[in-house]
């Protein structure tokens, strides 16, 4: 069962809610984050972005980035603009975003339930992008950027969620990028022991829904401090690391779509003949967006088409295989188009759902050939593929909105 606790949080004074909290690291480029921070003095990209703060030709990865990072955070915390609570909590946060809301408990997940696989994975990650946040948390003393948890709801942590919002005002009440972020401080002894309980009794397994890297590189900070104290007894606060765990039924994946470069040689009648074993391809007079699994819509030139893969060639069988990602790559993408490795072949690219079809529009009117917009990706799929222990093709997900960074701050020791 999932252990999942509270913590003394430091978290931005009422007066700098606003202007602390910013979009993860990971979404944006070092010169994007140096555009983003002029006028705002107190934004988090100090600290997780630090390489904006020092002469622009530094490598992002030199150690002086984490030493400036480590100095920006003790600053705001030393004047006051990032303030401890006094006794571990738990913290409900709140987004809507177009009228969709999602609720989740802030707190501490374990690396022990990690290491164990409670807490279960569906991505690979690389060793370039952990060591960055190994040595941003090893040297800040501190996980800044929460854990995307989710898992399958419960009714009891639901009501007690619901009841504490409904009998208290939010601490956090503001917009930012367009999402509206409400967040709750749980500080009643009584009830933060309660709900950990729930949590260890009531919940099995808990699924990383976004932030595999950040996740591996807390666990092995964790792992890091254990062996520098021997004699750890297990309640020592490297033990834990921050996360925001979400009910299942909160959360909405959306579409992860591709475009391609060129047709492979083929001229686009080819290409359509070609691909035409195991797809269906009907004309569509306007942008199509799928409606269902197993359904793609495909721009080739100024023509959009309702694609739908033939029943034959999809093993459902497979929590992998089944995948529309998995389907486009297996019988489309390599053997017609010849992309083998998604991830490393530059003639194709990838658009979250958030920037819509026109996007897609946009870019076989510039730079690519051909688009195809992707049904998306379900959350029990996630979870079934992790279930099953196996790992989801690249670029299969895309969540929104985006969890803050700097909203809430938990130091190691």
């Amino acid at each position: 069962m999932a252990v999942f606790r509270g913590f003394r949080a430091y978290r931005p004074s009422a007066e700098r809610q606003a202007d602390i909290p910013a979009l993860p690291y990971d979404v944006m480029s070092s010169d994007e984050a140096r555009e983003m921070v002029k006028g705002k003095p107190f934004s988090f990209l100090h600290i997780d972005k630090a390489e904006i703060d020092l002469p622009k030709e530094i490598n992002q990865y030199d150690e002086r980035v984490y030493l400036k990072a480590k100095e920006n955070l003790l600053k705001l915390e030393s004047e006051g603009e990032l303030v401890q609570d006094g006794s571990p909590c738990f913290y409900i946060y709140k987004q809507v975003m177009n009228g969709r809301g999602q609720t989740g408990v802030v707190g501490c997940a374990s690396i022990d339930d990690y290491l164990n696989n409670v807490i279960k994975k569906h991505e690979h990650t690389l060793a370039k992008k952990e060591q960055d946040r190994i040595n941003h948390v090893n040297i800040c003393d501190a996980n800044t950027g929460p854990i995307f948890l989710t898992y399958r709801k419960d009714a009891d942590i639901n009501k007690l969620v619901s009841d504490w919002m409904y009998g208290h005002k939010p601490v956090y009440n503001f917009i930012a990028d367009g999402v509206q972020q409400t967040v709750w401080v749980v500080d009643d002894n009584y009830t933060v022991v309660k709900l950990s309980a729930l949590f260890n009794n009531c919940v099995p397994a808990m699924y990383i829904a976004d932030g595999h890297h950040r996740c591996a590189s807390a666990v092995k900070v964790g792992q890091m401090r254990r062996e520098e104290n021997p004699d750890y007894t297990g309640e020592e606060e490297f033990n834990y690391f921050l996360a925001v765990a979400f009910p299942d039924s909160d959360l909405e994946i959306m579409d992860y779509n591709r475009v391609v470069k060129d047709l492979n040689g083929y001229t686009p009648e080819q290409f359509l003949e070609k691909i035409s074993d195991k797809f269906t391809a009907e004309k569509q007079e306007k942008r199509y967006k799928p409606t269902e699994k197993h359904t793609f819509g495909m721009l080739l030139g100024k023509q959009w088409y309702k694609l739908t893969a033939k029943p034959e060639f999809i093993n459902e069988s497979s929590p992998v295989d089944r995948l529309d990602v998995s389907i486009l790559q297996d019988n489309l993408l390599a053997p017609v188009l010849g992309i083998e490795n998604p991830k490393t072949d530059e003639r194709i690219a990838f658009i979250g759902g958030i920037r819509g079809l026109e996007e897609l529009e946009r870019r076989v009117n510039s730079d690519m050939a051909l688009a195809f917009a992707m049904y998306p990706t379900t959350v029990d799929d996630l979870m079934d593929i992790a279930d099953a222990g196996l790992i989801m093709p690249p670029k299969s997900t895309w969540f929104e909105p985006k969890l803050l960074s700097g909203l809430f701050i938990h130091h190691l020791s």
